[in-house]
């Protein structure tokens, strides 16, 4: 946590005194895992839903405190939810990801036990590369933030998805505690108020992130 904090909070800052000082847009990328449990739809206009429950949220929790205070003219936070689809870099540690790696592996993909039926907030890699330049190319002239997920789902929801492509899986439920245990629906209604869609869909992100590991391993 010590040095999570020393790296991204110092980034951060620098960033900032660079917009500042040159009068720059800045497009932050948050998170949507500042958010805890919530019986409620979370929304990105009221506090009491931030509720962080690792190091790497509470730290984000924290940049957006000193984006805020910085007071930009043009600034914008954006909440990205778990991101699933392809790229050049691939990361397998994130639910989606590592669930179809698993499965590509013929290895028995690990739930935790608690988590079946939680919703959680994923936003399309593809989804979140457009966000990025609609808020690029937009004129602003106040500062907001936004959530920015493609669709909330449960990991059983990704299971049955997972399916259409390899109908044989194996559930493996461990017990093992992890930091986010937490179940929340993420409204994206703000921003799509803006003229923004979503285009991700789930079952297309797993097909195709299915068809690059394949292609990989040839």
């Amino acid at each position: 946590p010590k040095k999570l904090f020393e790296n991204n909070l110092s980034a951060t800052k620098s960033a900032l005194e660079i917009s500042s000082k040159l009068n720059l847009k800045l497009i932050f990328p948050s998170s949507t895992s500042i958010y805890g449990s919530a019986k409620e739809d979370v929304h990105e206009d009221d506090d009491s839903f931030i509720n962080p429950q690792s190091p790497y949220a509470e730290c984000k929790a924290e940049e957006e405190i000193l984006i805020k205070k910085e007071g930009l003219e043009d600034s914008t936070i954006l909440r990205l939810g778990t991101i699933f689809g392809t790229s050049p870099g691939m990361r397998f540690h994130t639910a989606v990801n590592k669930f179809c790696w698993q499965a590509s592996l013929n290895q028995p993909i690990t739930v935790w036990k608690t988590a079946m039926h939680q919703y959680r907030p994923y936003l399309d890699l593809n989804d979140a590369c457009k966000a990025f330049i609609f808020f690029l190319k937009k004129q602003q002239t106040n500062s907001s933030t936004f959530n920015l997920n493609t669709a909330n789902y449960t990991v059983s929801e990704i299971l049955n998805s997972i399916k259409l492509n390899k109908p044989d899986i194996k559930i493996k439920f461990v017990k093992s505690k992890i930091m986010n245990q937490l179940s929340y629906l993420v409204l994206n209604k703000k921003i799509k108020a803006l003229g923004f869609s979503f285009e991700g869909n789930l079952d297309a992100g797993i097909t195709n992130t299915f068809k690059w590991i394949e292609g990989k391993n040839n």
